[in-house]
């Protein structure tokens, strides 16, 4: 394993202290591994999502103005505990009601709840929603149902938005339960991520291989074949979301090609222009499109596709709204 690390069990630790030491409009609750803004809007909505770490910069690099208020950190590919989860609730609770977004995970979508219950007995007005976003496959290890993946980023833009000019709590719920059941992702992997307490691939590939419908856990995916072009990956991604969505080729969409945390912005950017052909040969209008690390596995080689129907007009403003979260 090569990594630049120092001791694999302070990876979390020493990344999140790192993190404050560089983006001053932070603050960092060290006893619970929570990043929040340093600085809330008052009477608003507070928005805050979370999980495992080793999908940077998910989630401390979507806090800021205009996306999150806080970001629950747990360690590597490990949910957040739910007292983790109730600290970054009262630190963003500014009055008017916390939302939580959450990626489906067994884990995570417990503890999260476990602190939502321990927030409402203090008075807290919390709600949530699930996103499960990933058509690849329904039901795998770590949840049930389909897997919550990069779309999340997308949900964290358009509602933070929302809050951000003073949405009701009870208005985000509905607005971000809508962008959930109008979004899909699928993905691909080509080499594995090492998680750095382990020391070693979480699963095996050979140099001729990549798996499609792979999770951001290194979960199994729905097809092991060999490698393909960037445009035949392409084509296989779409095919897949629109095989699971039966979504109409007139569809508005916005497009967002994550990296998986190895794959250079050479090859996304590839991808990419394979992607927006296709869409665009088969009649979608693309209005919106973004490339990037956005969630990522920490070093698996790979992509992700995520479609998200532009239902309503105001999600594409929300979408396009300046944010002061570094990641985006």
């Amino acid at each position: 394993m090569k990594k630049i690390i120092n001791q694999p069990e302070q990876v979390l630790v020493e990344m999140l202290a790192g993190y404050k030491l560089v983006h001053d409009d932070v603050t960092y609750l060290e006893d619970t591994h929570v990043i929040t803004r340093a600085q809330f809007t008052s009477d608003k909505v507070g928005i805050i999502s979370g999980g495992g770490s080793g999908h940077e910069p998910a989630h401390a690099g979507f806090v800021g103005l205009g996306m999150l208020d806080a970001a629950v950190c747990g360690h590597v590919f490990t949910s957040p505990a739910p007292d983790q989860v109730f600290s970054a609730i009262k630190a963003a609770d500014q009055g008017s009601g916390v939302f939580l977004v959450i990626k489906n995970y067994s884990g995570d979508c417990m503890n999260f709840e476990m602190a939502k219950d321990l927030a409402e007995l203090e008075g807290i007005a919390v709600d949530y929603v699930i996103v499960n976003d990933d058509v690849a496959v329904f039901d795998s290890s770590y949840t049930e149902g389909r897997r919550g993946v990069a779309g999340t980023i997308l949900v964290h833009k358009i509602i933070g938005a929302a809050a951000e000019k003073g949405a009701s709590l009870e208005d985000i719920k509905t607005l971000a339960e809508s962008v959930v059941a109008h979004l899909a992702t699928v993905g691909v992997a080509i080499k594995p991520a090492i998680v750095p307490e382990v020391g070693k691939p979480g699963f095996d590939l050979d140099e001729d291989e990549m798996e499609f419908g792979i999770g951001i856990h290194g979960e199994p995916g729905y097809s092991r074949e060999k490698i393909k072009t960037s445009r035949e990956i392409a084509e296989e991604l779409i095919h897949k979301i629109e095989v699971e969505t039966k979504w109409t080729t007139d569809q508005t969409l916005a497009v967002l090609i994550n990296g998986m945390g190895a794959t250079p912005l050479m090859e996304q950017y590839i991808f990419a222009h394979d992607c927006l052909n296709i869409l665009q040969e088969k009649g979608y209008k693309v209005q919106f499109k973004k490339v990037g690390n956005y969630m990522t596995a920490i070093d698996m080689a790979g992509v992700s596709l995520t479609l998200l129907q532009l239902e309503d007009a105001k999600w594409l403003e929300y979408l396009t709204e300046s944010t002061l979260a570094p990641a985006w």
